[in-house]
């Protein structure tokens, strides 16, 4: 590297989410609490496997046939026919006239950005600019793109004065869009507000990207963890997809299967004409392979086996219940202790959000002496991961947080 290349070198910024993580391992405080971890807990504060994984697991140590090979480029087929499946239902339209291809991908991580760099490819207009909720994703959506060579901008998204859905400036700023922008969606569970519209505000939002020819781009990375129901949450995608929409769906099986570490997706192209699907998987393939080689065996193993098997699959409803349950139960308690506590403001956010991630409207000087004095840990924008909370911390932070809004 020349002295002159060596210059412009310089260190990227820092992570907000990683940074938190590393603060909170840092503090030994007895009293800390950690409402920055993307991951479910229990409400023991643990990490939770869950038990139809561990039937995966032992089926797959007791096959005699079970090797480590190298999956093919495309993936494992039991777990991208099953993902497929997942995704758009069993009836689906373009499943039966073949207008899906998927890729098994490193999580939705992955897929987001095997479809950025396909879309930056073969986009058209070759100008188009991929638009993103303000706020979103926080740190990556923003730098998948943008690394992928795209120019990013925002749609609103969240009224910060009632923290619901701000749909008005949403479909305003859609519509003043130039036409055929790539508009990456949350299918579900928003992250980082959890807040998501409704069936009658999808609907409106699909008019208005129809009307001026935008591709979607879904973002699915909470099916069946935020509500517990797998179809309820795939609502979006499967009304684009039945109003003659060509998308990209990014899929990962990190949260509603606890395959965190396993880095296990799916990234679904929809096209309108079966005969351009195999000009999409080769070049979906080609980029993959280039990245790659071949996707994660282990994790797909078992989300193969969970997805292909009647008894597994009802039992992996069952688990997703029980974890958005707990999740749902959390908002509650946190809404009750709060309005309990008489706290300035109005909480019912709290519980009308949903998933894994609740956006407090705290401010950033509220959340630096939560982390200060009360050894709390959340993103510098408010934002809580609810599966933090258990009954063992829920009165404490209540009370945190009511200390904090007090003290303006």
């Amino acid at each position: 590297m020349t002295k002159r290349a060596a210059e412009r070198l310089q260190s990227a910024p820092a992570d907000g989410i990683l940074k938190l993580s590393v603060m909170s391992k840092a503090d030994t405080n007895s009293k800390k609490v950690d409402l920055g971890v993307g991951a479910y807990r229990t409400d023991e504060g643990k990490p939770w496997v869950l038990p139809v994984v561990r039937k995966a697991e032992q089926r797959m140590a007791q096959d005699p046939a079970a090797n480590h090979e190298y999956l093919t480029v495309g993936g494992l087929p039991a777990l991208t026919n099953g993902a497929q499946t997942l995704i758009f239902g069993g009836d689906s339209a373009a499943l039966k006239e073949k207008r899906v291809y998927t890729i098994q991908t490193i999580s939705g991580t992955g897929a987001n950005m095997v479809g950025a760099v396909f879309l930056k490819q073969f986009k058209r207009p070759d100008d188009a600019a991929v638009y993103i909720s303000k706020p979103t994703w926080v740190g990556n959506h923003r730098s998948i793109f943008q690394t992928a060579g795209h120019e990013v901008r925002e749609y609103r998204y969240c009224d910060y004065q009632t923290l619901g859905l701000d749909i008005d400036g949403m479909l305003a700023d859609l519509r003043a869009a130039p036409r055929a922008q790539i508009v990456v969606l949350h299918a579900c569970a928003h992250n980082p507000t959890g807040i998501d519209p409704t069936p009658a505000q999808w609907a409106q939002i699909a008019d208005v990207m129809q009307e001026r020819g935008h591709f979607p781009f879904f973002d699915c990375a909470y099916q069946g963890f935020a509500t517990g129901d797998v179809d309820r949450d795939a609502f979006a995608i499967r009304l684009f997809v039945d109003r003659g929409f060509e998308l990209l769906v990014a899929e990962s099986f990190a949260k509603n299967m606890g395959l965190y570490g396993e880095r296990t997706g799916c990234l679904h192209a929809v096209v309108a004409d079966p005969a351009r699907v195999a000009a999409v998987s080769s070049q979906l393939n080609r980029l993959s392979r280039a990245t790659i080689s071949t996707a994660a065996a282990y994790g797909a193993k078992v989300a193969g086996t969970v997805l292909q098997d009647p008894e597994l699959y009802g039992e992996w409803q069952q688990n997703m219940g029980e974890m958005s349950g707990r999740i749902m139960e959390m908002r509650r308690a946190l809404r009750q202790r709060l309005e309990k506590l008489q706290t300035p403001g109005d909480w019912s956010h709290v519980t009308s959000q949903i998933g894994m991630f609740s956006f407090t409207g705290l401010s950033a000087a509220q959340v630096q002496r939560l982390r200060e004095e009360f050894h709390m840990y959340l993103t510098d924008d408010g934002r809580i991961s609810v599966a933090g909370l258990n009954s063992g911390n829920v009165d404490y932070v209540a009370m945190a947080i009511d200390a904090v809004v007090r003290a303006g």
